[in-house]
């Protein structure tokens, strides 16, 4: 709410109020008002941010090409962007573990730092590029500073290298078609978030937490409500960023391409997180040797990304085990089953890819091994509640419209549509015309007045309950 009708509309305010000239004026418009978009979350994390982008910065200047030392500047650089990450997200599960094994240690809570996850691996991935020579270092510190605290990609992405986003930073233009264009992606992940994964994630939450009432039918109707949460949640959010760098002239890589319409696990991740994959591709897994070598090493090299990737996204053994998921299905299809999968029909292998995505999702929610264990046992028929419950049907009736929306909205019925209207309008129909350029605009619209009365609707629920 405070972004929504505080924050964003100051900040275009003062944006757009700068002759598009002064680009180094909008540019430090932009950065200020990223810095206190991450200090609302923590005042005292913001030293982490600005100490990473002096560093890298510094850096940046020593790994130009005939300086001596490069190579250890490199690594040095590389290893103390890491070390935040690791002292704030890892610290709680090595003592947590250290102490399972009988050591008395004190275990601190510490308050992760907002984005670190991103704006590490983006860190990283400038140092490299400039190391390898694809780009030259940046001079300003203005601009990498930007490049690092650029609030609608700051939390969730997606990981943007600086090879396409620095070289916009100097020259670029906004247009009214490209911040329509902008304005429309955000309010449509807008409503993805709270209009689908809101609703959903309470589906879901409930079936998690229902104990010996789980039943057959809850637990796969929960695991099915958090894999649909999961996918408007996060593309929600990307959406948004897209949309709002879209607005100031700075696009943003895409970050998902229907990924539940995939019909292996290869594809999935091609699919799903996709500047992330690329990120451990070109960064982890080429310099690794890929797989241009033996094929025990090919599986080494996928089984380190993987177990990397499960810790990425959390430091627990859920996340572990999840991350050594997909290498064993990777390794399957790459060495074992991959050619009979690719004579099965085309809606067998969707069937494979969506059952084998569920299971991954419920080691990904669950609190626990434990809990993992629980749900899947019950979608497999082992559930302490039988079959089904009136629990699983309140479900299915409570949030019937968002049931009925999601589906659709996870699926490229945009191109489907589109096509048609393309070929329509390409022989001269208004009609198709004036549906392709409006209907999104006018779609839009509605979505963005249904999500305002779900926020405010929500907003006054919770004021209510705190005040009486």
């Amino acid at each position: 709410m405070a972004f929504l009708f505080g924050f964003l509309p100051v900040v275009l305010l003062c944006y757009f109020l700068i002759p598009g000239r002064r680009r180094s004026v909008r540019n430090g418009v932009l950065l200020l008002f990223s810095l206190a978009f991450y200090a609302w979350g923590g005042l005292r994390l913001l030293p982490v941010l600005l100490a990473g982008c002096l560093l890298n910065w510094a850096a940046g200047l020593l790994l130009t090409p005939g300086r001596r030392h490069r190579r250890g500047v490199f690594w040095a650089a590389a290893a103390l962007n890491l070390l935040p990450l690791l002292y704030f997200k890892y610290t709680g599960f090595l003592l947590d573990n250290l102490n399972a094994l009988g050591l008395e240690l004190a275990v601190r809570d510490l308050l992760l730092p907002a984005g670190i996850s991103f704006f590490t691996f983006q860190a990283v991935s400038y140092l490299a590029d400039v190391y390898r020579g694809t780009i030259p270092p940046e001079r300003r510190l203005s601009r990498l500073a930007l490049y690092t605290a650029f609030f609608p990609q700051l939390l969730q992405g997606p990981i943007v290298r600086y090879g396409d986003f620095g070289p916009l930073l100097a020259e670029r233009r906004e247009t009214v078609s490209d911040i329509s264009a902008g304005g429309v992606r955000f309010c449509f992940g807008l409503a993805k978030k709270v209009l689908l994964a809101d609703a959903l994630g309470a589906a879901a939450a409930g079936a998690c937490g229902a104990g010996e009432r789980l039943t057959v039918g809850l637990a796969w109707i929960g695991s099915i409500a958090y894999t649909l949460q999961l996918y408007f949640d996060f593309s929600g959010y990307t959406d948004m960023a897209l949309g709002l760098g879209r607005v100031f002239g700075l696009p943003l890589p895409e970050n998902f391409d229907y990924p539940y319409i995939a019909r292996s696990a290869g594809e999935f991740w091609r699919r799903w997180h996709i500047t992330l994959s690329r990120w451990f591709r070109d960064y982890v897994y080429i310099p690794l040797g890929g797989n241009r070598c033996s094929r025990r090493r090919h599986l080494l090299n996928l089984l380190a990304v993987w177990l990397l990737t499960g810790l990425w996204h959390g430091a627990a053994w859920t996340f572990v085990l999840w991350g050594l998921y997909y290498a064993a299905l990777l390794m399957g299809e790459k060495y074992l089953w991959g050619a009979a999968l690719e004579r099965m029909p085309s809606p067998l292998r969707h069937v494979y890819a969506l059952l084998l995505i569920n299971f991954g999702w419920v080691l990904f929610r669950a609190g626990s091994l434990g809990q993992a264990g629980t749900v899947l046992a019950a979608m497999l028929g082992f559930a302490p509640g039988g079959l089904w419950s009136g629990e699983a049907e309140y479900y299915l009736r409570q949030y019937a419209w968002e049931w009925l929306a999601a589906i659709p909205a996870a699926l490229p019925v945009k191109i489907w549509l589109g096509r048609p209207l393309e070929r329509r309008r390409e022989t001269g129909s208004r009609a198709a015309a004036a549906v392709m350029a409006f209907g999104p605009k006018f779609m839009a619209l509605c979505l963005l007045g249904l999500s305002a009365v779900r926020l405010l609707s929500s907003t006054f629920r919770s004021f209510l309950y705190f005040q009486f």
